[in-house]
């Protein structure tokens, strides 16, 4: 199963509260484990300005508007954008698949600032990741439903929309979803 470049979408009961309603965006899948960022949680008063300001980052006078998302509980610390193919870094970027690509350096927030970035981004802090098998043993237990990823999903919703967006996506209600996984 090759989940790299797609959603995660949060069953009800998923059992971790950072995680009840999540829509998640794999960035990496393999069989070592899996990385990935909340793509639908916002990081409680932080705003795009605050991180250039914390880190030096001179700016145009409109740019920093941007709310900051919670993209996981693992190193919240560390700040990761998700964003449109159209930019690369000078530095490193993740082509995870077309019309997708993840930077996690300095550069990136130095470009946004200058309006030199990606066409359309979302900035992280933290992110969620999996040792070798457990993601697919929460997938198996119930724990997520799983979606394609397309950018204008992604980057056109508001955090709060993104949870029923997904489910949307594959023709589901919330209130279809069962806590209970069943077997044919």
């Amino acid at each position: 199963m090759e989940l790299t470049g797609k959603l995660l979408i949060a069953m009800p009961g998923i059992g971790d509260p950072r995680f009840d309603n999540s829509v998640v965006f794999l960035c990496s899948h393999g069989d070592e484990g899996a990385m990935g960022l909340i793509i639908n949680k916002l990081a409680p008063g932080v705003l795009l300005r605050t991180l250039f300001d914390q880190l030096d980052i001179k700016t145009k006078p409109k740019a920093g508007r941007v709310p900051v998302h919670f993209g996981g509980p693992v190193e919240t610390q560390r700040g990761f954008v998700l964003h449109s193919d159209d930019y690369v870094s000078s530095v490193n970027s993740l082509a995870v698949k077309p019309g997708f690509s993840m930077t996690a350096t300095l550069d990136v927030l130095e470009d946004i600032a200058e309006g030199r970035g990606p066409e359309q981004f979302l900035v992280m802090l933290g992110y969620a990741g999996w040792g070798a098998g457990q993601l697919e043993e929460e997938i198996a237990q119930n724990g997520w439903l799983t979606a394609d990823a397309e950018p204008e999903t992604i980057f056109s919703n508001p955090a709060e929309e993104q949870w029923e967006a997904a489910l949307a996506s594959l023709g589901v209600t919330p209130l279809n979803l069962s806590m209970d996984a069943g077997r044919a």
